[in-house]
């Protein structure tokens, strides 16, 4: 069996399993958004303690491996009686990983504004929830749009672990099929490619990003 005949085999059950994968992706990184500017603005607090907590939050999930916290939600938590689907778990899984890395792009974007901005918004009267909201935090946009990208890029492509809790993925179709029809090179191989075409339109948005950005 040649490539094209595999993929003419194989088409359908790999674009289903593709647009899962998006979906996926998509899914953890909406999390992963909110998640981060909240950890983001924690870890800005005054207030001590939730500095400290903000920080352990972000140094647990980027101190342990992702797999590792999609087990414990997909497995680990049914003994306290919390369960998810392995779409659920992978979803929660990878946007909470993705937070704790979005949380520092955001304080870098944050950071980089000018400390001018901040006391010009509080020499006109606005309190610190609007100099955020209205200031401070639409110029630091233009600074994480390339950086949050680059995150979108790896976390779709880290949607593949998601594969061991079954999730129903382009990489656990794609153990299935390799077993079905005795080919893995070639099935690894048009997964790849798959991956790959994924995740070329962001890489060339992300390096358009960059250069309006660096002007």
């Amino acid at each position: 069996m040649t490539y094209y005949e595999l993929w003419q085999a194989c088409r359908e059950e790999l674009l289903a399993a593709a647009w899962s994968t998006l979906q996926l992706a998509l899914g953890a990184l909406a999390i992963g958004l909110a998640v981060g500017l909240l950890v983001a603005l924690l870890r800005m607090s005054r207030a001590r303690h939730v500095r400290r907590l903000a920080t352990a939050y972000v140094e647990l999930f980027r101190g342990t491996p992702a797999l590792v916290q999609l087990f414990i939600l997909y497995f680990g938590l049914t003994a306290v009686g919390i369960e998810f689907s392995s779409f659920q778990a992978a979803m929660i899984g990878l946007g909470l990983n993705a937070s704790a890395y979005l949380s520092e792009v955001y304080r870098a974007g944050i950071e980089a504004v000018p400390k001018g901005q901040y006391e010009a918004a509080q020499t006109i009267g606005m309190t610190r929830f609007k100099t955020m909201r209205w200031v401070v935090l639409p110029q630091a946009i233009r600074v994480v749009l390339a950086p949050i990208g680059n995150v979108a890029i790896s976390l779709l492509k880290d949607t593949s672990v998601a594969s061991l809790i079954a999730t129903p993925d382009l990489m656990l179709r794609a153990q299935d099929l390799s077993s079905v029809y005795f080919m893995p090179l070639e099935t690894y191989l048009i997964v790849g490619a798959m991956y790959f075409v994924l995740c070329f339109p962001l890489s060339l948005a992300v390096r358009m990003l960059e250069r309006k950005t660096s002007r």
